[in-house]
């Protein structure tokens, strides 16, 4: 890096012109801001998720018009036990009432009493598609809060699919305002442990949050092209609130140690912006590259997260280069100001680097033992790994505490042909054979006692097209569905559709659909891998011109991964953790986590790789030898990496506090893999390899004070 490069000119001009800066920061925040709020967001429709047989399925039943109509349920029990037959009719007279007058109905069926006689239901069909149904819900829910309120004795609670989505939603609102009011104190508090003023503590943390309010704005846009799978709002926060205190963190700290040493302010801003924010620079690419891996899974979900990442990445670095600059010269030394008297002084008193330095050592002094026993120790973190079990999420992964869930789960207890339903579609030229094959194939089916049909969901037929809807009997249990989906597709339905009957037949249905998602999510994961290790692998190797370094950053992200599996295993597939995170465990990771968390690590544990990396190789240019090189460019980036991985650790962490088990499993393993990252592989493989290489790390490179170019420090002093 010189005194010419971009880094250093934006610094320049931001610092010279730190008005300027700010004010063209806070409009492109403003418009933004602007656009979320003009721009409704797009969100995936059904048919966005459509893939394998089930895909197929819902394909020939919507071009056949045999689609079920949205419909709701009201579920009436006793919770004393057996229902009063006189009291729950009046109920089912009332909310039939209530129901009809309501506009967004279509019909309402007649009720259903349960053989146990313990529940009774109320069929309701909605009109229009399910967005509409959607839209229309909490008229119906008002409506059966009414009649509870009428009927204190009995429970009477609605389910079905527009009620549980909106159950849902609620959910992941409330976790993201949980997680929002936590992370922004937390993340406050390890900045004034770093720093130990007040000023210095809160640039990052505006940072970050800006970052995250600008790239949600400017997501809502790319929504039409990318729509959001539902995920979009927490991944932001989470990935921009690292990030972005991280990027800004890196820039802030070496711009202090740079006033430290004599140099103005202005100057000081440059040598930043030629070292840190190289390293910003870089960092950032590393993740836009790992995030870009998600494009290659083809999935509408996957794509969103990857577009509202990548967009929060760079407008956390676009800040890191620009405001922050303009504010750190508008402050000048006055950025220490307020000082907290006992933080400052303890900032002061451990120095650069002063604990890192006592665990270098021995690690410097035993490079082979320190990486033989830090080894170890990863593969034994690693080995539950390979015993993980992945599926798609479903009733038995969502919270407890949300209405439409419980629900659900006493419909089906207590009305078998209300489980796991599965449609069988076929298509002939030949009219009625599809219906006569599905016809016999529900006297089968329900004779084997293992499926059942549901009252009304007969074969319903409509030009060459028929479907059947058979419910299994089963408990809905992702192991329990693929067994049924598997008698199906593998037995009764192939035998209904003997050879030469010239019909063309699939098997789909929600459940189905949940089980070939999570199925083509796996098959997706090696070209996601090998995509984003080959592009990092190259990225590596481009920025710091030498290939054993390259490999040698894979390798290190490949421990840190497989760390994080490890505990994503011994934390979600046994119960030890339970009362702990407050969970269930559905004995299986929800099938999208490994692969989002595989692209995730691999751009965060680049973020401060990099930083490590330029520090240690401007001690070699310098004329360093390997080992006193690696010990200079640890300690004085240590107390950086350290609070960069402090803010990361403690944002993932709240959200393995969260409802939803998809962000508790997320939170953790990003909170267990960035822990280990930078403290076992950072300040222990990492070192001990580039020691136990030498000069041979920067292969074919050679790095020496006689040789190579000015360090960027010694270049602006001199100029």
């Amino acid at each position: 890096m010189s005194r010419g490069s971009v880094t250093v000119r934006v610094a320049r001009w931001s610092a010279t012109h730190p008005w300027r800066a700010i004010g063209l920061w806070l409009i492109l925040v403003a418009v933004a801001v602007g656009l979320s709020v003009m721009v409704p967001k797009q969100q995936t429709k059904a048919a966005d998720t459509w893939v394998g047989q089930s895909g197929q399925a819902a394909e020939m039943i919507q071009q056949a018009g045999l689609g079920d109509k949205p419909s709701e349920t009201v579920l009436i029990t006793d919770p004393d036990g057996r229902l009063d037959r006189a009291e729950a009719a009046k109920a089912l007279r009332q909310l039939e009432q209530k129901m009809t007058g309501i506009a967004a109905v279509s019909t309402v069926g007649a009720p259903i009493w349960a053989e146990n006689g313990k529940a009774a239901l109320l069929p309701i069909e909605l009109k229009g598609s399910a967005d509409d149904a959607a839209d229309n819900v909490d008229q119906l829910v008002a409506a059966t809060a009414d009649v509870q309120k009428e009927n204190q004795n009995l429970s009477i609670q609605q389910t079905g699919s527009a009620s549980l989505d909106a159950g849902i939603w609620k959910q992941v609102g409330s976790d993201l305002a949980k997680a929002e009011k936590l992370s922004l104190p937390i993340t406050f508090a390890l900045m004034l442990l770093a720093f130990g003023a007040l000023i210095a503590a809160g640039i990052p943390v505006l940072l970050a949050i800006s970052a995250v309010g600008a790239a949600l704005g400017f997501y809502a846009p790319l929504s039409y092209l990318f729509p959001d799978g539902g995920s979009v709002a927490n991944v932001v926060l989470l990935i921009g609130m690292a990030v972005g205190v991280g990027y800004s963190l890196f820039y802030l700290k070496r711009e202090r140690e740079e006033r430290r040493r004599g140099h103005g302010t202005v100057d000081a801003i440059e040598i930043a912006a030629a070292t840190s924010g190289h390293s910003v620079v870089v960092s950032g690419i590393a993740v836009i590259v790992s995030m870009a891996g998600l494009y290659v899974a083809q999935d509408p979900v996957f794509s969103s997260m990857a577009t509202a990442t990548i967009v929060v990445v760079a407008v956390a670095v676009i800040g890191s280069l620009t405001v922050l600059p303009a504010l750190l010269a508008k402050l000048g030394h006055r950025v220490d100001r307020p000082r907290v008297p006992l933080l400052w002084r303890l900032n002061r008193r451990i120095g650069p680097g002063g604990i890192s330095r006592r665990l270098l050592a021995p690690v410097l002094r035993f490079p082979k033992i320190a990486l033989l026993v830090s080894v170890l120790a990863i593969v034994a973190l690693a080995v539950p790994a390979f015993g993980m079990k992945t599926e798609p999420g479903g009733l038995s992964t969502l919270p407890q505490s949300i209405p439409e869930v419980k629900t659900m789960q006493q419909l089906q207890a207590n009305f078998p042909s209300q489980g796991m339903a599965y449609d069988v579609v076929a298509r002939s030229n030949d009219g009625e054979a599809p219906v006569a094959a599905l016809t016999a194939l529900q006297r089968t089916a329900v004779a084997s006692g293992k499926f059942v049909v549901t009252p009304g969901q007969q074969v319903r037929s409509s030009g060459d097209t028929a479907v059947l809807s058979l419910v299994s009997v089963r408990p809905d249990t992702s192991d329990d569905a693929r067994i049924a989906l598997g008698e199906l597709r593998d037995d009764l339905v192939p035998k209904a559709f003997a050879a030469g009957s010239g019909s063309t037949w699939a098997v789909g249905g929600e459940t189905a659909d949940s089980i070939d998602y999570g199925q083509n999510q796996r098959d997706k994961l090696p070209y996601v891998i090998g995509f984003v290790l080959i592009l990092t692998l190259v990225m590596m190797a481009i920025t710091f011109r030498s290939l054993a370094i390259a490999l040698v950053t894979t390798a290190l992200n490949l421990a840190s991964v497989g760390a994080c599996f490890g505990a994503l295993a011994l934390v979600f597939q046994r119960t030890w953790a339970e009362g702990l995170l407050d969970f269930t465990s559905p004995g299986f990771i929800v099938s999208w986590i490994p692969l989002f968390l595989f692209v995730i690590l691999i751009g965060l544990s680049m973020d401060y790789h990099v930083f490590v990396l330029n520090r240690i190789r401007e001690g070699v240019r310098d004329g360093l030898s390997p080992k006193e090189a690696v010990r200079k460019g640890i300690t004085e980036s240590a107390g950086v990496v350290t609070s960069a991985a402090a803010v990361m650790v403690s944002v993932f962490a709240v959200f393995a506090t969260l409802g939803m088990i998809e962000m508790k499993q997320m939170g953790v393993g990003l909170a267990v893999a960035v822990l280990i990252d930078a403290t076992l592989v950072r300040i222990v493989m990492l070192p001990s390899i580039l020691v136990l290489l030498g000069r041979r790390a920067w292969w074919p490179t050679k790095l020496s004070a006689a040789t190579v170019e000015p360090t960027p420090e010694r270049e602006l002093v001199t100029a």
